[in-house]
């Protein structure tokens, strides 16, 4: 089976820039990766394919109906909003994700946000070595309010695996914890579920953990937005397209909320002309949150899973049901 099967990743380099090893997945075919895909090669580059694994590539309608030998596509995410998953499933293409690889790696981003934020420590560390402390009259200064987490209110948007961990981190540190209704995870001890709007009304931070569909495509808007408390932040560790960005950097101007911090953009990487670039009390990470080299290591493994269940006829972590394509 190894040797005659044909597996191609489109853009191999985020997943593994050189620090891990491709060897579970080149151990069950012919694997072949590129670095990056531009659009026009997708095509060219899959059309012996039995297995496709992209992170970020998209791949439509058109593309699958150029590659009637394909036995199913890996997304190298949890997200697969990449993949036109209708027009897979109507050609009986399996596609699979990594559910909970980053999880660890965003809850830990998430709060590194929040504490950037709360805190502003790297400003500070900047103002000792620019010699600020030195030339200042007391013992102790500070350039922005320093705040606690202890007793504020945590309100999150998607209470799936990444959702969960942040309110039991949450808890630890004493905040008290919103959270959306979800269908498959019943609120745990200490967390309260609540509507959407209550959540974005209530909460001192509101923080992004819900996938994006065509019901969450910019569901954090303006008219969101305004019912927010003037100190209140936002964190998004999800996707960019939830945010309408452009209203939310007109909320940090006019002083709205109280500031932003945000690991994704609507583009990535962002145009120049992107309003949150400019906008003020705002932290922009660059799609780092999943990325440390334990999170990219189970992405990897589980990958594996996913690529050896499609050449044997038994798919895991399917996201189109009903897709069976024949070995």
């Amino acid at each position: 089976m190894a040797s005659s099967k044909h597996i191609v990743v489109l853009d191999a380099f985020t997943t593994n820039p050189g620090d891990t090893s491709w060897e579970p997945i080149a151990s069950l075919g012919e694997l072949v990766t590129y670095d990056r895909t531009p659009p026009e090669l997708v095509v060219d580059r899959c059309r012996n394919a039995d297995v496709v694994i992209t992170n970020k590539t998209r791949i439509g309608a058109a593309e699958l109906a150029s590659l009637p030998g394909l036995r199913g596509i890996c997304v190298l995410a949890t997200g697969y909003d990449v993949v036109d998953v209708a027009a897979a499933r109507a050609r009986g293409i399996p596609v699979c994700n990594v559910p909970e690889y980053s999880t660890p790696s965003v809850v830990e981003h998430t709060f590194a946000l929040l504490f950037e934020l709360y805190r502003q420590v790297g400003m500070h560390a900047a103002l000792v070595r620019e010699g600020e402390w030195a030339r200042s009259a007391d013992f102790s200064f500070w350039r922005t309010p320093q705040l606690e987490l202890s007793g504020r209110t945590l309100g999150i948007v998607g209470y799936g695996s990444i959702g969960r961990a942040v309110a039991r981190v949450a808890l630890a540190f004493g905040m008290r914890v919103i959270a959306t209704r979800s269908r498959r995870n019943p609120p745990d001890p200490g967390v309260t579920a609540v509507d959407v709007n209550r959540v974005f009304a209530e909460a001192d931070v509101v923080s992004l953990h819900c996938p994006l569909t065509e019901a969450t495509k910019g569901l954090v808007r303006w008219e969101r937005l305004v019912t927010m408390k003037r100190r209140a932040v936002l964190l998004n560790t999800a996707r960019g397209g939830l945010v309408n960005e452009a209203d939310l950097a007109r909320a940090l101007r006019e002083g709205v909320i109280a500031g932003a911090a945000v690991d994704v953009l609507s583009s990535e990487p962002p145009s120049l002309d992107n309003p949150l670039l400019s906008a003020p009390r705002i932290v922009i990470t660059p799609h780092l949150a999943w990325a440390t080299p334990e999170a990219r290591g189970r992405l990897i493994a589980v990958t594996a899973e996913n690529v050896r269940g499609i050449l044997t006829g038994s798919p895991v972590h399917v996201v189109n049901p009903g897709a069976t394509a024949e070995g």
